[in-house]
């Protein structure tokens, strides 16, 4: 079932990466609408065949990440891509303002628990990567996560959590789990019109959030955090992938091929059959044959 990733290699976020390398907008990967969907379509297909034998197989499991500023367009990546699987086998979970609770505990605690088991696959809306982006933004947020002070001091807790971050998930690969990482990167302009839209359209006021606003004007402290967080935790086996995301369609036709890839990238089979299952299924068979109906 392993085969070579391809080209879309070229959105991985390097070591040595800059966020302002990546474009927010790449010229389409189809031409037309009846394209699109076309293209959509065989990639979900396939999705679907390396699904089932993800099951089958059980010995690994698949956990994608969705971050990005508001408006990026998490909510309907998921939608779209999440709905090329099964949904026996798929877990979605949002990550918006811990609770209580999860402020008692330690900062992986809340999303570890939502991790899948081997042979499913999970999507995170925000993640851990919460806590090294938002609340490096607004480290007022560490107030109510009754630290010890000793481990608040400067700058040095968001070097420990991205450290955190990396031996969670290289432990988690050891494991059997591969995550893949998407940035949605947008750009300020793009995010504005989403905004607007949001105000403008009745269909959509439900959706605005005022705190949105008060985001985008910390916008140049998001685009470093986040730009300092993928350059510490793209590594090989947890790569992110910054995903051009002004153009919506586009963006959800790129990362379903990308989650195609590195499915099929998997050494994935379906399990063996013994000589005594064989014997089995060949008396199943028979008594099957001979039966009037």
């Amino acid at each position: 079932m392993a085969k070579q990733k391809s080209k879309l290699n070229k959105f991985t976020f390097g070591k040595s990466g800059k966020l302002t390398d990546f474009e927010t907008e790449i010229a389409p990967l189809y031409s037309n609408d009846d394209e699109y969907d076309e293209k959509f379509d065989a990639v979900k297909d396939e999705l679907g065949d390396l699904q089932d034998v993800l099951y089958a197989d059980a010995r690994y499991g698949v956990l994608l990440i969705f971050q990005g500023m508001d408006t990026s367009g998490k909510d309907g990546a998921i939608k779209r891509i999440m709905s090329c699987f099964n949904p026996m086998g798929v877990q979605v979970s949002a990550f918006s303002s811990p609770t209580l609770e999860e402020r008692r505990h330690d900062f992986l605690w809340r999303t570890h628990v939502k991790m899948p088991s081997r042979g499913k696959i999970a999507a995170f809306n925000r993640s851990y990567y919460e806590e090294v982006t938002t609340v490096r933004v607004h480290p007022e947020f560490l107030d109510g996560q009754s630290l010890p002070p000793e481990h608040r001091k400067g700058d040095r807790i968001w070097t420990d959590r991205l450290e955190d971050i990396v031996g969670h998930e290289l432990y988690l690969y050891r494991q059997g789990y591969r995550i893949i990482k998407f940035f949605l990167h947008l750009s300020k302009g793009e995010q504005k019109k989403r905004l607007l839209s949001r105000i403008d359209e009745p269909k959509k006021n439900w959706k605005f959030d005022p705190s949105d606003i008060k985001a985008r004007g910390s916008w140049a402290r998001y685009q470093k955090a986040y730009d300092e967080c993928l350059k510490a935790t793209s590594r090989p086996e947890a790569p992110w992938y910054v995903i051009p995301a002004d153009d919506k369609k586009n963006a959800r036709l790129l990362m379903a091929e990308i989650v195609r890839d590195e499915l099929a990238s998997l050494p994935l089979k379906y399990p063996s059959v013994s000589a005594e299952q064989k014997r089995e299924l060949e008396h199943a068979r028979k008594i099957l044959m001979e039966s009037s109906r």
